[in-house]
């Protein structure tokens, strides 16, 4: 009898173990490491397109507004109860600010820039007229000892120390762009005079009514256009020597911010309870854990912590949003901030460089000031989380200031062309023009 034999071509090697069908060991490695590389070059694609900016910008300060919104309702409930006004007094008037302050970046978003520079004269004049009718008695009022503010008529306030900070960087970007063009500006004279006498007299109107933070923050915008300009190194730390030495008497001259600066790191309430609020801001943090304890179940709004829902309002995001909601903020600040450097680095035009400059430096150095005040790094400043915490007068020149941004972001002509492109009714007419013209009778 023959034995029956199996054809050769039918043979198969077993399968590896370990491995998927016909593979071999070692395969799986190097096409991983390939899907990778090619996931790597499609985010930086997507992240080199000329939209990303704009939609950074965009998506970054409306979800922050959106959040602000939440939170100022959730930490000022207590606040308004106790002050037996109806508990969504506080997120009402934020509301119509956050609606005028819409208005404001919209329009801004869609002015010309040459607008601009013709705003930021009247702008500086009038914000220096404002300051100037804060110190007179009976029209400027005090708040927590700070007098700078006007009355409106009814619950509504004006801080115009905060339009001081839009206002001195749009007449810096327009003094700074016009030097440039003449080639003045490898001068020190021309780099100083005017922008430094100016910014000195807007930080003294400020420091008359006694608030130390917004000079700060102002003392922070003069740094970043000096630098945007290109000052020498040894003009620009003569300018932080004579500004870190005025800010040291007005600190030592001051018991309060004596005070502020010893709660740099405390653990205890002190023994005349002067770093009440810092200890309360950590304890606020410390029990939110990894998620909050939810939305409204603020322990610490309940009058252990002053200022919910203005300078601490980032504490109590923390107790209630946990570590996964204030790195949330930490990463939209962070988008934000980015997408204004890129706007500033990658256009021609000086005028848009220093006001992206300005505008940025602004609000990363507000947000730094304000939660490293909150975590115990930095003396509380008072100054407010920029389009987080409560307050108008704060969230409408911050809301134009990033219409500036956006504006800025659409003057790129590639950006420019992108937006065009995505007009309705642009794709299907470049489709058309691209269509042959058939002969006479061709269906």
């Amino acid at each position: 009898m023959l034995r029956s034999r199996t054809p050769a071509a039918s043979r198969r090697p077993p399968a590896p173990r370990g491995g998927g069908r016909g593979r071999t060991p070692g395969v799986r490695g190097p096409a991983g490491l390939g899907r990778v590389k090619k996931l790597y070059e499609q985010a930086r694609r997507a992240w080199d397109r000329p939209l990303t900016a704009y939609y950074l910008i965009l998506g970054s300060s409306l979800l922050l507004t959106v959040l602000g919104l939440v939170m100022v309702y959730s930490a000022s409930m207590i606040q308004a109860l106790n002050l037996s006004l109806p508990a969504s007094y506080f997120f009402r008037k934020q509301f119509l600010a956050a609606v005028l302050g819409a208005g404001l970046l919209f329009l801004a978003s869609r002015m010309p820039v040459r607008l601009h520079r013709a705003l930021s004269y009247p702008l500086l004049v009038g914000t220096v007229f404002l300051m100037v009718l804060v110190q007179i008695p009976g029209i400027g009022h005090a708040v927590n000892g700070n007098q700078n503010w006007i009355h409106l008529g009814g619950p509504f306030q004006l801080q115009p120390s905060e339009f001081g900070k839009l206002a001195l960087i749009l007449w810096g970007a327009d003094l700074l762009a016009r030097k440039n063009d003449k080639r003045l500006l490898t001068q020190w004279k021309h780099l100083l005079v005017p922008l430094v006498p100016v910014a000195f007299m807007l930080l003294g109107l400020i420091m008359l009514g006694g608030d130390m933070g917004t000079a700060m923050i102002l003392t922070a915008i003069l740094f970043g256009l000096l630098w945007l300009a290109g000052a020498p190194t040894r003009l620009f730390v003569g300018v932080l020597a004579v500004a870190g030495t005025v800010g040291a008497l007005l600190i030592g001259t001051s018991q309060n911010r004596m005070d502020r600066l010893s709660c740099v790191g405390a653990i205890e309430l002190g023994p005349e309870g002067e770093c009440w609020q810092a200890v309360h801001g950590i304890y606020a943090l410390a029990s939110g854990g990894w998620f909050g304890s939810g939305l409204g179940a603020s322990v610490e709004k309940w009058g252990q912590l002053p200022e919910p829902h203005t300078d601490f309002i980032f504490a109590i995001a923390g107790e209630e949003l946990g570590l996964a909601g204030t790195l949330s903020v930490l990463v939209l600040f962070a988008a934000l901030g980015y997408a204004g450097i890129r706007v500033a680095g990658r256009t021609e035009d000086p005028f848009v460089r220093y006001a992206a400059g300005g505008v940025t430096t602004w609000i990363t150095a507000q947000a730094v000031v304000n939660i490293g005040a909150v975590l115990g790094l930095l003396p509380i400043a008072g100054v407010p989380l920029p389009l987080f915490s409560y307050g108008g007068s704060a969230l409408l020149p911050t809301m134009f200031a990033v219409g500036l941004l956006i504006a800025f972001a659409r003057q790129d002509p590639a950006a420019k062309a992108a937006l065009a492109m995505r007009r309705p009714g642009v794709r299907w007419k470049t489709m058309r023009r691209r269509v042959k013209k058939r002969p006479s009778g061709e269906r």
